[in-house]
């Protein structure tokens, strides 16, 4: 059942948005343009998904089989994202580091090499540009690579921003819209859309977002219209070179290592985020030898140059996966409650699309044609 939610003129201007992530930042800041009446929930220790995230825009090396439509809503997100930081960046005055060269994924070997062609014909029939490369091509592009990889595709439009500037951006943009913060964890939402903080206080609410990541399941709801989002932890470094030298890797370099993925980030400042483990280990949030040997192990493999990198920060976060690994976005069967969770791997990359599919939601109780497969009341996920 679809819930409407007219515009301001029925009195639906109070929208409090739980949680201070991406998905939370964005929704709030797009529903303040929209003329609501906007507070952003979110506690002082925020563990949000958006500040450890790598922060890539890789719509074709995220691309899956059984994924297609996910991935065609990654790639309508994607097409939004030039005039979203042009018009972010301008709102703000703050740079998200939004990074323009392109993707270049990599094989370590044939069975690697072998996978990296089956992704490029999907990435074909999903319309995705991407370009298939010799190793000795790869090389070229990237001198630093080892002298093994076998192959590789270049995707020329997946791009990267910095998650931490992003997450920034959109609390000037949204501040400066006259969103309003609260620093609380949000405990419950009552039938009545009241939603209770742990600090004793309570906000009235004409419209409430669970944009909550994988800590949403914690909230007591007044019907059970979250499915149970599952942490997927993963690990990374934020590394950078030591002062001087030339740069280790000149765009996002995607790999596969016998199987595993591993990934090299660069910053337009110098830093490179090398990441990242994907486990699943409900809300274990510790950093291991284990998980920090993998990653270096298996980047040293491709770019042996990883081994003069000064590690600055080791990272851990709590992605939000949802039952079929797909957002869930929108009107819930209780009046007025909306969800902006489940992105799993994709939260930066379907920031912009996110912003938009909520802002319709909150104003006008439905999703853009973009969105709607993810609609937050689908059978499948309640």
């Amino acid at each position: 059942m679809r819930i409407s939610h007219p515009t301001t003129d029925r009195g639906d201007s109070r929208v409090v948005v739980v949680g201070g992530g991406l998905a939370g930042r964005v929704t709030a800041w797009r529903a303040a343009q929209r003329g609501l009446d906007v507070t952003v929930v979110e506690p002082s220790d925020a563990r949000s998904a958006s500040r450890v995230a790598a922060g890539m825009l890789t719509p074709a090396s995220e691309a899956a089989f059984g994924e297609e439509p996910l991935m065609e809503f990654a790639v309508h997100s994607a097409g939004l994202y030039k005039g979203f930081v042009a018009e972010l960046e301008a709102a703000s005055g703050t740079d998200v580091g939004h990074h323009t060269t392109g993707t270049l994924m990599v094989a370590f070997d044939r069975d690697d090499l072998a996978v990296l062609t089956d992704l490029h014909e999907l990435q074909q029939r999903l319309g995705v540009p991407t370009e298939r490369l010799t190793s000795r091509a790869c090389r070229k592009l990237e001198p630093m690579l080892a002298p093994s990889v076998r192959g590789g595709v270049l995707a020329p439009e997946d791009h990267s921003v910095d998650p931490r500037r992003l997450l920034q951006a959109l609390a000037v943009a949204g501040e400066r819209a006259g969103v309003r913060e609260v620093a609380d964890r949000a405990v419950e939402v009552t039938d009545g859309l009241s939603v209770r903080l742990a600090g004793g206080g309570t906000l009235e609410a004409d419209q409430v977002v669970l944009a909550a990541g994988c800590w949403g399941n914690d909230i007591a709801l007044p019907e059970p219209v979250l499915p149970t989002l599952r942490p997927v932890k993963g690990q990374l470094l934020r590394t950078r070179m030591p002062e001087g030298s030339e740069p280790l890797v000149h765009r996002t370099v995607r790999g596969l290592v016998k199987g595993s993925p591993v990934y090299l980030v660069p910053r337009g400042d110098g830093e490179i985020v090398v990441g990242a483990t994907q486990e699943e280990l409900g809300h274990d949030d510790s950093l291991t030898v284990g998980g920090l040997w993998k990653i270096l192990r298996d980047a040293r493999e491709l770019v042996p140059g990883v081994t003069e990198l000064e590690v600055t920060e080791a990272c851990v976060g709590l992605r939000p996966g949802s039952p079929d690994n797909e957002p869930l976005l929108g009107p819930t069967r209780v009046p007025g409650l909306h969800l902006a969770a489940g992105h799993f791997r994709h939260g930066v990359l379907l920031t912009p699309a996110t912003g938009e599919a909520m802002a319709q939601a909150l104003t006008e109780g439905t999703l853009p044609a973009p969105a709607r497969r993810f609609s937050a009341d689908r059978e499948d996920n309640t």
